[in-house]
């Protein structure tokens, strides 16, 4: 008689390099049980938004199918979450449920509680690190405390010892007698009504398979060029991991050891491979995870506690203008439409569009936070929170308030020739490199030329960058003036 043991998928939707999947096996003699709970009313104001929410329902699909060739299957049932694993264990004589940890305040807290009341009930409650390379409590500066800074905080994890390495698939799992009643996927409702996720879709490849073909994909192509093309969205130079990675379809402990084989077929040294700008970027993930755990007021509230008397301002209709693409700033609005129609951002670009809603439209990150939640398919609290209180310059190893970037700069430095305006805003496709992030600066004959008419096939810039800087640099130095307001 095989024991059934529940195994509760979350954000690990994968077979290989599964920890609690790989507890559950260590018996020879168990059924496992696979299990997604759907309760996003425990996310504690953060269940996932749409973008989300349709690459969750892909990935629970490349999940289930996966299980289905291993003999398996996927039980989904609808939450509260600790209710319906009772009454899992009741349905199925289970007496063991093992899941991979999870670091967002609310959730913490629900799994803790959760924990405790299973193993009340006398069912062993178990969880494993299944999403970082390091829990956040394991990485502590000189005085026991968290890290606010990333150089010493990666300094310190590069010290720590090497991740394990990641293990296989399981070829079978065991199964049970007779299975739990499962849920249709569909009744849970992820995909939207009105399909408008036809651009996401073309674009990406949800699943564990999906996640791997990148992750090689990358290697292949873009990893020995890394350090130079990360900053140009003109270009094909960056992983894109982060939604495969977020919905663990990837853990980083697998990005981490291809990339050392691959730095040795290439004969490179373990210290150029180790403190590559790719690796480091693996490190700026585990940061915000690390800040996340140790700060959980930050999704809502800055970390440098003075600028929450920042005076933001309220404007619904430069609100929406950035939200649409319709800033008048070429390199703002097609990262913003570049969102729209795939879900994803390149990251400097991220950068540059923050930047612009919180220091030329002096609009607060919080804002930003809450569209970029709702439109990523990468969503993430901890990178998101960190992400823009980075930008807003009152987070961790924050970059400063005055340093405000020029999107017509940064777009004439990171997409010379306008590659990446020209495909996300092909009504200025004609204009010159020249002028292609400033249409509103051409003379009127190549304006002309191109086809181009400011306020009918392009709007005219919403605010100016030079003023907007003066206006943003004096709101710095009125919050230090009143640091209590």
């Amino acid at each position: 008689m095989k024991t059934p043991v529940l195994v509760w998928f979350r954000n690990d939707l994968r077979l290989a390099d599964n920890p609690a999947l790989q507890a559950a096996m260590a018996d020879e003699n168990a059924a496992v049980i696979p299990v997604f709970i759907w309760a996003p009313e425990e996310e504690a104001g953060w269940s996932p938004g749409a973008a989300s929410r349709w690459w969750m329902h892909q990935s629970l699909c490349a999940l289930e199918q996966a299980l289905r060739h291993r003999g398996s299957r996927l039980i989904i049932r609808r939450g509260p979450s600790l209710a319906t694993l009772h009454e899992l264990c009741r349905e199925t004589g289970a007496r063991q449920v093992v899941w991979n940890r999870r670091y967002e305040p609310g959730i913490t807290a629900r799994d803790a509680a959760l924990k405790q009341a299973l193993r009340a009930a006398a069912i062993q409650a178990a969880s494993f690190n299944g999403s970082l390379l390091h829990e956040p409590w394991e990485i502590r500066n000189k005085s026991g405390g968290p890290f606010q800074v990333f150089t010493a905080f990666w300094k310190r994890c590069l010290e720590a010892p090497e991740p394990p390495s990641p293990r296989s698939a399981p070829e079978r799992l065991g199964t049970p007698a007779d299975w739990p009643a499962s849920l249709p996927l569909e009744s849970l409702e992820l995909e939207p009504h009105i399909d408008w996720a036809g651009g996401i879709r073309r674009a990406w490849t949800p699943g564990e398979a999906g996640g791997a073909r990148a992750l090689q994909g990358f290697l292949d192509r873009a990893f020995t060029d890394y350090g130079a093309d990360r900053d140009r969205p003109d270009r094909a130079g960056t992983s894109r991991l982060s939604p495969h990675l977020h919905f663990g379809e990837i853990s980083p402990r697998q990005v981490w050891h291809a990339v050392k084989r691959h730095a040795a077929a290439g004969q490179l040294a373990p210290e150029d491979w180790r403190r590559s700008r790719f690796i480091a970027e693996v490190g700026w993930r585990e940061f915000a995870h690390h800040l996340l755990f140790h700060f959980p007021h930050t999704p809502t509230q800055p970390l440098r506690a003075e600028f929450a008397g920042f005076p933001w301002r309220e404007d619904q209709a430069a609100l929406a203008a950035w939200q649409r693409g319709r800033t008048g700033f070429p390199f703002v609005d097609a990262g913003m439409r570049e969102l729209w129609a795939t879900g994803w951002m390149h990251n400097r670009v991220r950068m540059v569009v923050a930047s612009f809603l919180v220091k030329d439209l002096l609009i607060s990150w919080q804002e930003g936070a809450r569209w970029f939640w709702d439109t990523l398919v990468d969503a993430d609290l901890a990178n998101n929170t960190l992400g823009w209180q980075w930008t807003a310059g009152c987070g961790a190893d924050a970059a400063p308030y005055f340093r405000v970037f020029n999107p017509n700069g940064q777009g004439e430095k990171f997409d010379p020739e306008g590659t990446y305006v020209r495909r996300w805003l092909p009504e200025l496709d004609r204009l010159p490199a020249r002028w292609i992030h400033r249409p509103a600066e051409a003379p009127t004959g190549v304006l002309e030329q191109a086809g181009v008419v400011l306020g009918r096939d392009y709007p005219a810039p919403i605010v100016s960058h030079h003023i907007a800087r003066s206006v943003a640099l004096e709101a710095l130095q009125r919050m230090k003036r009143n640091p209590n307001r």
